[in-house]
């Protein structure tokens, strides 16, 4: 998919609407974490340095279309000023003579932030009335939000399609990164698929057969695999009722030269809890009364194997119950060997999803990983073959 970026655009006098994700996590009136805030530096610099007024458009939680005080953007604007360096002049609408004004406040250097745009229920129904509301304050629009380019909103999609428009350099990255792990791939390329649920992956999965050489299967997903291969996983997390649909998984892998790996070793345990008592045993010996938390050492050896013979990784999701000790030792060393061989530049690793980002952090393997997606829907979405309106509004 063709995208335009910041050198299409010439921005000198020019204001310029900035979509952003600065949906930062907050804890008695402060920002917790900043990442999501540092991530923008690199396109607002970019668009000052070429002359332009920055005006950034935002939304903040979930308010449904109303205004909340506590999902107002200015509890923001102090840390946003910290990251940035610069001053922030707040404007207490995202449209009308509040956002004028404080455009008008703005000197040059300075970046203007505007209140929530979910504070308007026209920004999640795309209404065109609103987005033209928007596009009167600009000259041109940057979408630096890959986050939220998988939903069609009046300051993403609806804002694109009124004014000459761009993906920021935080979108840049992330589309360029995408495209090099499915798009066009350096060859052969691995998927590993992980969590609990086949069903919340279904379009992923079916995706990914097509287009990926191995698909290793991890987390409790795995175990529906296997009880759909007649094996017994005793007490352990699976979608009995999805037996039939992972079989059509593996006929379709089959058919499209994918070859699927399961684990051939478990992790069993009595208790889900740290530090419970465990013992490692075949994938199809899992004791009736225990169950599967984490995938055994021979698995891993097998992972690694497949790296090794591969130039692409595309990662979402655990191989086991990462979030405790000592469930988290396959994720934590499969990690590990792709951070590896990444930093050997031998494979190119592209990662992304909530938990994903959480276990590769877990395990000190992320800042090696070639890029880490923060975008979680937009991510899988993407991964699905999914048409990302975002993104699609920019070519």
């Amino acid at each position: 998919m063709a995208w335009k970026t910041i050198d299409d655009l010439g921005l000198a006098g020019k204001t310029v609407l900035t979509r952003v994700d600065i949906n930062v996590p907050m804890e008695g009136g402060a920002v917790t974490d900043t990442t999501r805030i540092d991530k923008i530096k690199p396109t607002v610099e970019d668009l000052i340095a070429r002359g332009g007024k920055v005006v950034l458009l935002a939304h903040f939680d979930r308010p449904k279309g109303k205004v909340v005080p506590e999902m107002s953007l200015s509890h923001v604007k102090a840390a946003l000023e910290a990251s940035l360096g610069r001053k922030v002049v707040f404007g207490a609408d995202c449209v009308g003579e509040p956002a004028k004004a404080a455009i008008a406040a703005a000197a040059q250097g300075d970046v203007v932030l505007l209140e929530n745009t979910r504070f308007h229920p026209g920004e999640e129904k795309n209404d065109p009335a609103l987005a033209a509301e928007m596009a009167a304050l600009g000259d041109v629009f940057v979408n630096d939000a890959f986050s939220a380019a998988h939903r069609a909103h009046a300051s993403t999609e609806g804002l694109a399609r009124l004014l000459p428009s761009a993906a920021g350099r935080l979108m840049e990255a992330e589309l360029r990164a995408l495209e090099a792990a499915l798009g066009s791939p350096k060859r052969p390329v691995v998927a590993v698929v992980g969590g609990a649920k086949v069903s919340t992956k279904l379009e992923l999965l079916g995706n990914l057969v097509g287009k990926v050489d191995h698909l290793v299967i991890g987390g409790g997903m795995a175990n529906t695999f296997l009880v759909a291969q007649g094996v017994e996983v005793g007490k352990s997390l699976a979608e009995r009722d999805m037996a039939a649909t992972a079989l059509e998984i593996l006929a379709k892998a089959k058919a499209a030269g994918c070859t699927i790996h399961l684990p051939v070793d478990v992790v069993v345990a009595r208790e889900f809890k740290a530090g419970a008592a465990n013992e490692t045993v075949a994938a199809g010996a899992c004791p009736a009364d225990a169950m599967i938390l984490d995938a055994g050492p021979k698995t891993v050896a097998e992972i690694t194997r497949v790296f090794e013979a591969c130039k692409t990784l595309i990662w979402n999701g655990p191989l086991g119950a990462f979030e405790i000790a000592p469930f988290n030792a396959a994720t934590n060393a499969a990690a590990q060997a792709a951070a590896g061989l990444t930093r050997a530049g031998k494979l190119i690793s592209v990662a992304g999803g909530g938990d994903t980002v959480a276990a590769l952090n877990q395990a000190g393997a992320a800042a090696a990983f070639t890029f880490i997606s923060t975008a979680g829907g937009a991510f899988l979405e993407w991964m699905e073959g999914k048409t990302l309106p975002g993104v699609a509004a920019l070519g």
